[in-house]
């Protein structure tokens, strides 16, 4: 379960680094029902706001890193983002982006773990993160795809006290899920999971470990024929899953991974 209250260590933000901002925009528009508000048209600052009913929900901006593939950018709210820049130096971690303050917003900073997952920290300001989550068209989950499942508890654990469990994989299928919950927080807060997967099936980031969102949708089917029509792509399903839901990995046409779920119904 996701939320919007800033709890240490959960997501609170996440935005889009797209190569054509304006094409992606109508994407997700087609796809999740989005509406998109532009802050700048032109330029490396190129870039806006995704709203669901007239909520905050994401960002999109414009890709501009040479060599960068686009890929969808998760913030987890911490309350000192230089302390945890010390935190991620210790436990191995890489800084890509100094912590720096963004206007009133709050101050954020991104960062590789020791295999190369990015991953990025919000330091609320005066304005909160999204607006909205957890419900239809918003973000409902999030997950780490790494080669080092055992390495990334122990790196993610130091930099956030997230805490874990572990259970089968749906289906059967062998090895194990670990689902993550923040520090402090009561298991109904789980707010992710991290899966172990060799090498060759992280294609899309060249080997390294990536993180993506999860969005929830009333119908998998339906999103999944949209993602299609609207020249994106499936890489895995639709599916369903034992307690989760029906699910669909997928990546739109500038080979940005995401994942759409409609959740099981409550027995």
């Amino acid at each position: 379960m996701i939320t919007t209250d800033l709890a240490p260590g959960s997501p609170c933000w996440l935005d889009l680094g797209a190569p054509d901002v304006r094409a992606a925009a109508a994407f997700y528009g087609a796809v999740l029902g989005w509406e998109y508000e532009s802050m700048g048209e032109g330029g490396d600052m190129e870039g806006g706001m995704f709203k669901k009913d007239g909520k905050i929900v994401a960002g999109l901006g414009k890709l501009t890193e040479e060599g960068a593939r686009s890929a969808w950018m998760i913030y987890y709210a911490v309350t000192d983002a230089d302390a945890t820049t010390q935190a991620v130096e210790r436990a191995g971690g890489t800084v890509r982006v100094p912590p720096r303050d963004l206007d009133d917003w709050g101050r954020m900073a991104q960062y590789d773990d020791p295999l190369g997952g990015q991953f990025a920290v919000w330091q609320p300001g005066k304005q909160g993160a999204f607006e909205l989550a957890d419900e239809t068209g918003s973000l409902s989950w999030t997950e780490l795809y790494t080669t080092d499942a055992a390495g990334a508890k122990e790196f993610y654990s130091g930099v956030f006290g997230w805490q874990f469990s572990d259970m089968p994989m749906p289906g059967g299928g062998g090895g194990a899920y670990t689902l993550i919950t923040p520090a402090g927080q009561p298991e109904e807060r789980m707010q992710g999971g991290l899966m172990e997967l060799p090498v060759e099936n992280l294609v899309l980031a060249g080997g390294r470990p990536y993180w993506h969102p999860v969005f929830n949708v009333t119908d998998c089917d339906a999103a999944v024929a949209k993602v299609t029509e609207n020249g994106g792509s499936v890489q895995m399903g639709p599916d369903d899953a034992e307690g989760v839901g029906r699910l669909a990995v997928c990546v739109d046409p500038s080979n940005a991974d995401f994942v759409v779920l409609t959740p099981a119904t409550p027995s």
